[in-house]
């Protein structure tokens, strides 16, 4: 479900591109927004009471943290913030490279939760949740396209050399 939301809204804000909406004219600018709506998505789900029932919910997330890691409702909740915040920094030009990395260390240490989840059956929302088998190229797709929807790869403008003609 959520790479339908990434995949939709990358479609949804590209299409505004085309129609003229210049914050939207380029694929990297229109995955950097659609990044963000999936984040607004996952991190307010960090939130959710447990009678909330349409969406993960915090007790959901407790549930999916393994028992090496220390606080887990405080994670949860810590996260959640930092999705929300990254989220932020995409929709800003000015942030939009440092949300990029930044997210590549936060996806990478999301992945023992994810690879738990899937391991022992915790379910979201009252749905299992996804198999490992899909979960963990999920992520590594979250990895990557942070990286190409920032930018993160390409030299800043200032760094980079005009070319002599």
């Amino acid at each position: 479900m959520i790479v339908v939301v990434l995949l939709v809204s990358l479609l949804g804000f590209r299409a505004l591109g085309a129609l003229g909406v210049s914050r939207f004219a380029s694929w990297s600018a229109a995955a950097a927004h659609a990044l963000a709506v999936m984040l607004m998505m996952t991190g307010s789900a960090h939130f959710m009471p447990s009678s909330v029932t349409v969406m993960p919910n915090y007790g959901d997330l407790v549930a999916m943290v393994p028992s090496f890691v220390p606080f887990p409702g405080f994670m949860v909740l810590f996260t959640g913030v930092l999705e929300l915040l990254a989220a932020v920094g995409l929709a800003l030009t000015r942030t939009r490279r440092i949300a990029g990395w930044a997210l590549v260390p936060l996806f990478v240490l999301l992945l023992p939760a994810n690879i738990y989840a899937a391991v022992e059956n915790v379910t979201f929302a009252g749905e299992p949740a996804s198999p490992l088998w899909q979960r963990i190229p999920e992520q590594l797709l979250y990895i990557g396209f942070a990286i190409w929807a920032t930018g993160s790869l390409a030299p800043a403008a200032r760094d980079r050399v005009p070319a002599q003609g």
